[in-house]
């Protein structure tokens, strides 16, 4: 019977349970890093040349850059299913048309932001739009901050200031240009990238606190290894790059994924087994290494061989931790406290809110859900472990994941100790990991669960 009348619709919903049993053992080495992936892809695009990446992400991300580059004359070849490419950035070239070039970049941030500076620099007319969610996630004070540079302007369409976003512009005049450091990070170094493209030197200083300071330092080093020679302060609140600043690079290796790798190092903290991800050090571009030293300090082994990083798990233990560095871990880090012997305080991250979904509020949600005790602060979260009676007691929850593909991938772990943790629209984690349940199938050497249901569209599964 279908209480909603005959004229209701009905639409598939997919669950996914991750199964326990037991620790953890194995070794993998996760995709390409989206962040230097977008990076490097701009960066070959404004070298003009041909350019050789290796290691490249393929994700939904990912493909929005690309398939917007390749609207402005850049060429793609991709081999190796996608993990090599070559760029040849020799066509790129400014739609100066009337009507504007519509570039849709579904809801990545990180694509909108970087291309919103970037084709400002460049020049012409644009539209950049996307999913619903992308339209409520802010973009003001980067537009504020391009339009001290810009001949032309920039301008958000939707309520405060928010996407979609349309540029008409000759490039940038260059000068000196302040921009917030509180909000995003992907602000800077959306700016950073497109200045080699200004006709003149473009000076850049910091307001406020700078969030998220390894994704910039990460900026700086494609930069520097791509050929733009930029004068950095030391704490990251000043940058010139010089007028006659061009990209010249001939190819580009791409770490594997930091923030993709913590899921896995998080399956041997939660199972007191041991995961060695390959391709990626304490040394690597990605500040969400640094995950492993929170993993350290919750008692868990890492070693370092200069190629790989081990996380054996141990008693767990909770800690009180400033993420602000590696605010894309913070839900990862959420499950495994649930299984500490004490509480874990999570501070420096308000500016995850403004993500994907608001990754404190719902991430809270969502543990409520298994059972747990979280008190939410303005700018991160207090979690209280599960009880020995709770955890024997539980029967099982289905959780939202709000086609975020982070929520999606960290709450999947909950299933390696709670059985029936089913996590709805796996899916999601095309966004930047489309491999994910595969990979931690294969690295757990157990299937998972897939279940399907039919809901009635527009109703709340």
């Amino acid at each position: 019977m279908n209480p909603a009348g005959p004229q209701a619709t009905e639409s598939p919903l997919t669950t996914v349970t991750v199964l326990p049993d037991g620790p953890v053992e194995g070794e993998i080495r996760p995709p390409g890093s989206k962040s230097l992936t977008n990076r490097i892809l701009l960066a070959a695009a404004g070298a003009g040349k041909k350019t050789l990446l290796t290691g490249a992400l393929r994700s939904e991300d990912t493909t929005v850059m690309l398939d917007s580059l390749q609207q402005i004359g850049v060429i793609v070849e991709s081999s190796d299913d996608g993990r090599t490419l070559q760029i040849d950035g020799s066509g790129l070239t400014p739609h100066y048309g009337a009507e504007p070039l519509r570039l849709y970049i579904a809801n990545s941030g990180t694509t909108v932001r970087f291309l919103t500076a970037f084709l400002s620099a460049l020049g012409g007319n644009y539209v950049l739009h996307g999913v619903p969610r992308m339209h409520q996630r802010p973009i003001g004070e980067l537009l504020k901050a391009i339009n001290q540079l810009i001949d032309g302007t920039v301008t958000a369409e939707s309520p405060n200031g928010c996407p979609p976003v349309h540029i008409q512009s000759k490039g940038w005049k260059g000068g000196t240009v302040s921009v917030s450091g509180d909000v995003s990070s992907q602000y800077l170094s959306g700016l950073l990238l497109a200045a080699p493209l200004a006709k003149e030197s473009v000076t850049i200083v910091v307001d406020g606190e700078l969030v998220s300071k390894p994704y910039v330092a990460m900026t700086c080093e494609v930069l520097k290894t791509c050929g733009v020679p930029t004068v950095v302060s030391d704490d990251l609140a000043r940058f010139e790059i010089p007028a006659g600043s061009h990209y010249d690079f001939d190819r580009y290796s791409i770490e594997p994924d930091a923030s993709a790798a913590s899921y896995f190092w998080a399956a041997a903290a939660l199972t007191g087994g041991t995961v060695q991800v390959q391709g990626l050090s304490k040394d690597a571009l990605q500040g969400d290494v640094g995950f492993v030293e929170v993993l350290e300090q919750m008692g868990c082994n890492v070693s370092d061989d200069g190629d790989s990083i081990s996380v054996t798990g141990g008693a767990l233990q909770g800690i009180e931790v400033d993420m602000n560095a590696i605010s894309d871990t913070v839900q990862t880090l959420a499950i495994v406290a649930l299984f500490a012997s004490g509480p874990t305080t999570v501070r420096g991250v308000a500016h995850n809110r403004f993500k994907e979904t608001d990754r404190i509020a719902d991430l809270a949600c969502e543990l409520r859900k298994l059972g747990a005790e979280v008190h939410e602060n303005e700018d991160g979260l207090i979690i209280h472990p599960l009880t020995a009676q709770q955890r024997q007691n539980f029967a099982g929850a289905r959780l939202a994941t709000y086609h975020d593909h982070r929520m999606a991938m960290s709450l999947a772990l909950a299933g390696l100790k709670l059985p029936g943790v089913e996590i709805e629209n796996p899916s999601c984690t095309a966004k930047t990991y489309p491999e994910y349940f595969a990979d931690l199938e294969s690295l757990i050497k157990r299937p998972h669960s897939w279940r399907s249901y039919s809901v009635n569209a527009g109703s709340s599964a």
